[in-house]
């Protein structure tokens, strides 16, 4: 008996992604139980039968589901939907950010939460929310995940005043009388973020359901959410806790996820982490709260844990080896202990017990001096002969060297363009030009070999992935447009296999999904228009998403003008 398509799209341009062929190109892909079943117009017509549902691509690129390696899906989706919006559309000066502030309702709990201030916009964040609503508590997250402003009724609530001792990890920013300002810098933030109340699930549900709805609007179909967990009050907002994690598993139990999303665990936040808290957490049995539920791990699994090992230039506190910024300093380790060599050794036991519960460890580190220590850290654990595929995330290089290391030991590496480009003008001033220039040496990491992949880090940026693209292959910023001989550029479709192929990899799901070959899952977007040449990349932006298919099921189809007609028809009025 004839088995025929579920689904169908011709006069495409398939980019298979096939790791072996790059380039590899064809006309028409079908997909049937959830898989891609045939690829080329051929063997599709002969799959095609009157069930069949059939899309006229009309020229349009087809490409496997983008995998976004490094998206705070719970953050990102209170930042969207669940908090007073302070982004630059809403507040584009601090007077605007302190009017939005006076006129939000209070949430239910008797709090007002805010996010997205930027103080590459707004200029200095100190004390500008501290008088702000007398008699109820404010709380404002940056844009960044690395900042928080509070008022004097939430810094009273948490109990924080002149005599609170600074933070291992953190920055309690302090006027001249030593009084709190109201910001908060990395570790510091738990101080706050510990008294909020938290996010009932009547608000985070359907803020997680809408922001799964937009990012398949955008064509995303995978995802690591990378810090849910006991120590969420460290991170972001705070929302990614243990409830947040046993959400998800209810999204999934209910047929309501349609994201397949890993999780890194988080154990201890961006200041101060200890092999005690890894350990405990391990020993929670946390590791086995969606395996336990019986969850399709292909659908939502917890994949590994989350490190902190140094914070963010901006703030003074990633490690590197040369000085930098204004105060002119080499940053250090967050992790706990009283000496570099005591921090470095307390990161090296962290590893080993991650390596040695068999799940993958990703490292924050955006110093270059905290990426060797991270390197070397991985190396000290075993790493199972590369098995674990633990990896570094943001990552700054002093040198090709650790570049090698990484590909030599099968080490991963996960960055974002667009952070590059839209702070680059801040960080230019902070690390100086040359460092700069080399900051996320995407190409050089592609010689070399290593495993890298292109993620958003939303909602400290957009998560469409196009800008994405387009930010790796220009290497420009706000104020520059990108050096045509910059040696780390890289083309779009190499950046396209380090959103789909190589962070499939990073999944240890390479062979299931990223690629659209015979076999694999029916992950897939198609695009209103072919994909461009790199010298007029930014026409990727100008490109929708007609059509986004997750394991086979349609999970977006659009109506916007710019695709067309969407002739999705029967076999019978197949052109």
């Amino acid at each position: 008996m004839q088995e025929f398509a579920d689904l169908v799209i011709i006069n495409a341009e398939v980019h298979t992604m096939d790791p072996s062929d790059p380039g590899s190109l064809t006309d028409s892909v079908a997909v049937r139980n959830g898989l891609v079943a045939a690829l080329g117009r051929e063997d599709v017509d002969a799959m095609t039968g009157p069930g069949t549902v059939t899309v006229d691509a009309a020229g349009g690129a087809v490409i496997p589901g983008i995998n976004d390696a490094h998206l705070h899906f719970v953050s990102a989706a209170m930042a969207s939907y669940g908090y007073v919006r302070l982004d630059a559309a809403a507040a584009p000066d601090w007077s605007a950010v302190v009017k939005v502030i006076e006129s939000a309702p209070v949430g239910a709990d008797g709090w007002i939460r805010a996010h997205g201030w930027d103080e590459v916009a707004l200029g200095p964040a100190v004390g500008q929310l501290l008088e702000s609503r007398p008699g109820t508590p404010v709380v404002a997250f940056d844009q960044t995940g690395h900042q928080l402003l509070a008022n004097h009724e939430a810094m009273q609530l948490a109990g924080v005043t002149a005599a609170t001792a600074d933070v291992d990890g953190g920055v309690v920013v302090r006027g001249r009388d030593g009084n709190p300002t109201g910001l908060f810098q990395d570790g510091a933030m738990e101080l706050i973020s510990r008294a909020l109340p938290p996010v009932p699930e009547e608000t985070l549900r359907p803020a997680l359901l809408r922001l799964q709805e937009h990012l398949h609007s955008l064509g995303i179909t995978s995802l690591t959410d990378p810090g849910l967990g006991p120590a969420s009050a460290g991170l972001m907002d705070g929302a990614g806790s243990t409830a947040a994690l046993g959400l998800l598993g209810d999204l999934a139990g209910e047929d309501l996820l349609t994201l397949r999303i890993n999780v890194l665990m988080l154990f201890a936040g961006t200041g101060g982490a200890t092999a005690h808290a890894v350990e405990e957490g391990l020993g929670s049995g946390l590791a086995d709260a969606y395996s336990a539920r019986g969850i399709d791990p292909r659908q939502l699994r917890i994949a590994g844990v989350k490190v902190f090992a140094d914070g963010i230039p901006r703030s003074g506190t990633a490690w590197m080896t040369e000085p930098y910024g204004k105060a002119c300093t080499h940053g250090r380790l967050v992790i706990q202990g009283g000496t570099d060599a005591e921090r470095v050794a307390e990161l090296h036991r962290i590893l080993r017990l991650i390596d040695t519960a068999g799940l993958q460890a990703g490292i924050h580190a955006t110093g270059d001096a905290a990426t060797g220590a991270a390197v070397e850290a991985i190396l000290a654990a075993g790493n199972r002969a590369g098995g674990a595929r633990h990896y570094v995330i943001h990552g700054s290089f002093s040198d090709s060297g650790v570049l090698s290391t990484m590909a030599d030991h099968g080490i991963g590496y996960s960055t974002n363009p667009l952070i590059r480009s839209e702070a680059g003008d801040i960080m230019r001033t902070v690390l100086g030009e040359e460092r700069f220039t080399r900051h996320q040496p995407l190409r050089s990491a592609l010689h070399a070999g290593v495993q890298f992949n292109l993620a958003s880090d939303a909602p400290v940026t957009s998560p469409d992935w196009r800008r994405t693209i387009v930010a790796a292959v220009r290497r420009g910023t706000a104020s520059t447009p990108g050096d045509p001989a910059d040696p780390e550029r890289i083309t779009g479709l190499q950046a396209l296999a380090s959103m789909t192929g190589k962070a499939a990899w990073q999944d240890h799901a390479e062979h299931f999904k990223g690629s659209l070959l015979p076999g694999m899952a029916a992950d897939l977007c198609l695009l209103s228009r072919p994909w461009p040449e790199d010298e007029e990349i930014e026409a990727l932006l100008h490109s929708g998403t007609r059509l986004t298919v997750a394991g086979g099921r349609i999970v977006h189809q659009s109506t916007s003008s710019d695709t067309g007609s969407e002739q999705f028809s029967s076999s019978s009025n197949r052109s």
